[in-house]
């Protein structure tokens, strides 16, 4: 056999090998900060987070079939099936508390076993990510897990600097847990903290689900509870927030800060025409002083060199801004918008794939939505 194809056969053979399931192991023989959570070690107190309970799962008092659902068992019947299955993801979740323990591990359970996509990391798709207040009060990033199997039991950090100090894990986006506790050395004070109520309320698409955020805390939600400092309900259904009037019963049920209503990705400008001024009455008829901000979708990165697609974004601009025209002059208080032409930048470099946001696209989703919240809630008196 000639060397030439001796040489490239082998090299086909070591791509493969390192393709397989030892990838991990060899990439954290690299780069240990790469290698796979380091094992959950004994001498621990565990705490279950259904104990104290998380943010972002809405109408806790009404039945569920799974404890980490973001929707009510009643949902089932109402929604769509596709709104349905997505609900059971557990995004938008947040658990707090406080403790004085310089490691912090956790053990979890996920409902399925994908635990990636081509454009987003497991750390996104399945992390529980780890941030914690700083002495002057600002929440600041601490860790995230790197799954590599259905169940994670590992230590999320240690060696942390000493004191007492206010956490909060969000959980993970694109999938479910099944169950999930945190674990301190024995002896470490902790401290659950109850969720806090009138959330900022969202309900959109995928984009809002969280694809494509590298981890669960860098989706704009996340980043924006952060910001204010409030908790926050994300009802985002990739591929399906579609302004149902069926969501909007479930909406209608809490007492928001504010409803944002980000939609238009999954929808074209008739469905727009024919969805949203209904949903937006029907919101108000429920909860005539909370605030309402509409948001126009993004245009795809890419939709500078693809007139068709361009058109579409116009379109469904316009016809929002018809809706909200239509809603104004029905003299509907504290209405609000948001403009879709720079959500993700001017640049092109917002997005994963055109479409969903990288972190960038979503921090720079924050800065335009974070002035308009506030003019929101400040015109309820918030």
């Amino acid at each position: 056999m000639p060397v030439k194809l001796l040489f490239l056969l082998s090299c086909l053979l070591c791509t493969t090998l390192y393709s397989q399931d030892k990838s991990v192991s060899k990439i954290g023989a690299l780069d240990p900060e790469m290698a796979a959570d380091k094992q959950a070690g004994d001498g621990l107190d565990w705490h279950d987070v259904t104990t104290w309970g998380v943010e972002g799962r809405i109408l806790p008092d009404q039945k569920r079939l799974r404890w980490f659902d973001r929707l009510p068992a009643s949902a089932e019947q109402t929604v769509t099936k596709a709104v349905w299955n997505l609900s059971r993801h557990s995004s938008g979740m947040m658990v707090r508390f406080k403790t004085d323990a310089t490691a912090i591990h956790v053990d979890y359970k996920l409902l399925n076993s994908n635990l990636a996509m081509p454009h987003m990391p497991a750390t996104g798709v399945s992390g529980v990510d780890l941030y914690a207040r700083d002495a002057d009060g600002n929440w600041r990033w601490v860790q995230v897990t790197r799954p590599s199997k259905q169940e994670v039991k590992s230590e999320l950090i240690s060696g942390m600097a000493p004191g007492f100090r206010e956490f909060a894990a969000y959980l993970p986006l694109y999938n479910g847990v099944e169950s999930i506790r945190f674990g301190v050395p024995s002896g470490s004070k902790f401290e659950s903290l109850a969720p806090r109520s009138r959330p900022i309320v969202f309900y959109g698409t995928s984009i809002t689900h969280g694809a494509c955020a590298s981890r669960p805390g860098m989706v704009h939600t996340a980043i924006l509870g952060r910001r204010f400092d409030q908790p926050v309900v994300n009802l985002g259904f990739s591929g399906n927030g579609k302004m149902d009037a069926a969501v909007g019963d479930f909406l209608t049920q809490l007492d928001a800060a504010v409803y944002v209503i980000d939609c238009l990705p999954n929808m074209n400008a008739q469905m727009v025409a024919q969805k949203c001024v209904p949903l937006i009455q029907q919101l108000h008829a429920a909860k005539p002083n909370t605030p309402i901000v509409l948001v126009e979708d993004r245009r795809n990165t890419n939709s500078w060199i693809l007139p068709s697609r361009d058109q579409h974004h116009t379109a469904n601009h316009e016809a929002l801004q018809q809706a909200f025209k239509q809603l104004k002059s029905e003299s509907i208080p504290n209405l609000f918008y948001v403009d879709g032409d720079a959500l993700y930048g001017t640049d092109g470099d917002g997005a994963t794939d055109g479409s969903h946001a990288s972190d960038l696209g979503f921090m720079r989703q924050a800065d335009v939505f974070e002035p308009v919240l506030r003019q929101a809630m400040n015109a309820a008196g918030q």
